[in-house]
């Protein structure tokens, strides 16, 4: 399972005649650096491919462009017609290689792989147009590869994450406690959240370190939307956080600081896009120094950490599993400032949040996994799990635990999402066992309960946090057969779930 990095046809797509695009490879051991050079030319896609034969069952396993959506897993190479965002891995269950690129790319990168080789799809436009590179020599990625003699695949990929991380950020202590989101869908208020908080104190009793209480999606003017002010209902957030501290716990909140029904905020600083222009435009000036104003009212108040949400989708107008090879549609809409690829132009973003944030612990959701590594702490590596749906918990949380834990403590920590317990919408002995799970993961573990929550369950829970402020081994065991592990290697035990 080898083959030569070097021996690579190319192909450069432009939004116009190419009259000037070249591209530029610098190859070290395993690796290469990818530069792409244009003037007058706007690239669009750029296609390398190398040939390649390879058993077609031989199994293959790829990322995601941001969450994903219950369905990471091993497929074999002739069933194999999706895109590979970032990085796959191919084993034969005695061998196993990686391909991919490391983090913090200026383009998007995904492969396709089948029996006649391997493609890389190089996604370098802006909006969905050509970039104007205007003489910039641009690194678009750096492509890495990996060989290992063993069927170990877990081990291999953590392995691999390790050798594509550039950077990394991740917080000095365990992060868990209460989100409000998945028995509140969207309806508390300020009394709700002090409940809220009093119970994760009484579930916590006893560990030094302190949960949070996160308040998700309720407390702003308008639904899912700013401005970032509070409602009737939440009135004073620097009061609340102030009195969320008091208890002893830690506050965090949630926004969306690209959808915004701010007058202020004219239809120049917006995304102009299929016939609307509704998202704002990180590339404006003035949409940058509001998104910093809105960053710095929150920290101005109190919170510790901050979640912002839907970026992927405000800039590019779908949702990861909508996607294929590219990151947007294909149309001529562009961003403000037509100079940056778009990969650039969402490095820029979280940046810009990190920086402003300083001090508060970032969780990335609906963000992109390879540019947000060492830009945020913790990222919601899937799809939402539900309080209402065992199903869903099952097929999005079970699914993203077992296929992103490589990325854990590497990337970021992998926020697989709560447990949901809304009254009696799910069976406690399956919520208990994700519980469990997420318990021994060393990954955030957060609860979304009220305090009527009966003593069993806040016994387990209590039990669950006690575990969990501990570090454990772990990993699943049947990944290669199925897409929600049931087997599980927790400190050299065996478990075995039923979902």
């Amino acid at each position: 399972m080898n083959f030569a990095l070097n021996a690579f046809s190319k192909k450069i797509i432009c939004e116009n005649e190419n009259s000037d695009a070249k591209l530029e490879a610098v190859f070290r051991d395993n690796e290469f650096d990818l530069f792409l050079l244009a003037n007058e030319s706007k690239p669009c896609f750029i296609e390398l491919h190398w040939d390649m034969v390879s058993d077609e069952n031989t199994l293959v396993l790829g990322d995601a462009w941001e969450r994903s959506y219950g369905d990471l897993g091993f497929r074999r190479l002739q069933d194999n017609s999706r895109a590979l965002p970032w990085y796959f891995l191919a084993t034969n269950k005695e061998e196993s290689f990686c391909f991919g690129v490391k983090t913090n790319a200026a383009s998007f990168v995904s492969f396709g792989y089948d029996t006649k080789g391997i493609t890389a799809v190089i996604d370098v436009r802006n909006g969905g147009s050509g970039v104007h590179l205007n003489s910039r020599r641009l690194l678009l990625a750096t492509f890495i590869y990996s060989h290992y003699e063993s069927g170990n695949v877990f081990d291999a990929l953590k392995d691999f994450c390790n050798k594509m991380c550039v950077s990394r950020v991740l917080p000095k202590e365990r992060i868990y406690g209460g989100n409000n989101w998945y028995y509140a869908y969207g309806n508390s208020s300020y009394e709700q959240i002090i409940s809220d908080t009093k119970l994760q104190v009484s579930l916590s009793e006893g560990i030094e370190n302190r949960p949070f209480q996160v308040i998700d999606d309720c407390w702003q003017i308008n639904s899912c939307e700013g401005p970032w002010l509070p409602n009737e209902k939440f009135r004073d957030m620097k009061k609340l956080a102030d009195e969320i501290r008091a208890l002893g716990a830690r506050p965090g909140i949630w926004v969306r600081l690209l959808h915004n029904r701010d007058s202020a905020l004219t239809e120049e600083m917006r995304i102009h896009r299929n016939g609307e222009a509704k998202y704002l435009d990180p590339t404006h000036p003035e949409v940058k120094e509001y998104i910093i104003s809105d960053i710095q009212r929150i920290k101005s108040w109190g919170y510790e950490l901050m979640k912002h949400d839907f970026t992927t989708y405000d800039l590019f107008g779908n949702w990861g599993s909508q996607l294929s090879f590219s990151i947007t549609n294909f149309d001529s809409w562009h961003f403000y400032d037509k100079t940056k690829t778009n990969a650039e132009i969402v490095t820029e973003l979280y940046k810009l949040i990190y920086d402003t944030a300083d001090k508060m612990y970032i969780i990335g959701c609906n963000t992109i996994s390879h540019l947000s590594a060492g830009l945020v702490h913790l990222s919601r590596t899937g799809d939402d799990t539900s309080g209402r749906e065992w199903e869903r918990t099952r097929k999005m949380g079970v699914n993203t635990l077992a296929f992103r834990l490589p990325h854990n403590e590497v990337f970021y920590m992998c926020d697989a999402d709560c447990v949901g317990i809304l009254e009696k919408n799910i069976p406690w002995e399956k919520n208990k066992q994700w519980l469990h799970l997420l318990s021994y993961s060393n990954t955030p573990l957060f609860i979304s309960c009220t305090d009527s929550i009966d003593d069993e369950q806040k016994a387990d829970i209590k039990e669950a946090y006690r575990v969990f402020n501990e570090s454990h081994s772990i990993r699943p065991l049947d990944i290669l057969d199925t897409l929600t592990p049931e087997e599980w290697e927790i400190d050299g035990r065996i478990i075995k779930y039923t979902w």
